[in-house]
């Protein structure tokens, strides 16, 4: 069954809701001053909650960091129990080695990036023993735009690497998504969200589309 993540979760009803419609993994932001921000009180509370709620068939726990110091990040991965560390920055693989958790790394592809280049930059996360994001590159911003990417590109990578497919997934096109990429696992964000706020209905929605192209197509 093809995996999936819920991201940029920030209350205890949204996160149950991804974690009921079988998300392998949440995401939560701990990136200061982006709109999905979590503090650590919060992503405490939050977390806690649904851990209390579901034990030890919880899904994985996934913090979002971005440049942030090594110290900062291995904090919250032990307070809030996180078992995945997302970095969206410019971290280098050095900083990865630090990290307190498995690392996956985000590797933004602009419009114009070949399927080469992006195999290069995927094959060094993978070298050093990590999974790649792959995600639309925009201006100034870290993902979650819920803009997309050419997915021939994310399906040359996907030939020879298990990747993470990001940027634009909704309900309605994470089915052709998963056909054509056959990824390791796709992400949303945007995608399951109403005016700015996670739409437990598109949830579901989602997680619908994705077993049922998984049926479809035998996807692991």
């Amino acid at each position: 069954m093809m995996r999936f993540k819920i991201c940029g979760l920030r209350d205890v009803e949204a996160a149950l809701a991804a974690a009921n419609s079988g998300a392998d993994l949440l995401g939560f932001v701990f990136v200061r001053g982006v709109r999905r921000q979590l503090t650590l009180d919060q992503g405490r509370s939050v977390i806690g909650r649904v851990a209390a709620e579901l034990g030890a068939d919880r899904p994985a726990l996934v913090g979002l960091f971005a440049n942030q110091s090594v110290d900062e990040v291995n904090h919250i991965i032990e307070e809030c129990s996180l078992e995945y560390a997302q970095l969206c920055g410019s971290e280098q693989p050095d900083y990865w080695d630090r990290i307190r958790a498995s690392v996956i790394k985000q590797v933004r592809v602009k419009p114009d990036d070949s399927a080469e280049a992006t195999l290069a930059r995927v094959r060094d996360v993978a070298a050093r023993g990590r999974r790649a994001q792959l995600d639309a590159y925009e201006r100034g911003a870290l993902g979650g735009t819920g803009r997309s990417f050419d997915w021939n590109v994310a399906a040359q990578v996907a030939r020879e690497y298990d990747i993470v497919l990001a940027g634009g997934l909704s309900a309605e096109n994470v089915a052709n998504a998963i056909r054509q990429v056959r990824p390791w696992m796709v992400d949303v964000s945007s995608g399951v969200e109403t005016n700015g706020i996670k739409d437990p209905s598109k949830i579901h929605e989602f997680a619908r589309a994705v077993h049922s192209a998984s049926s479809e197509n035998g996807s692991p």
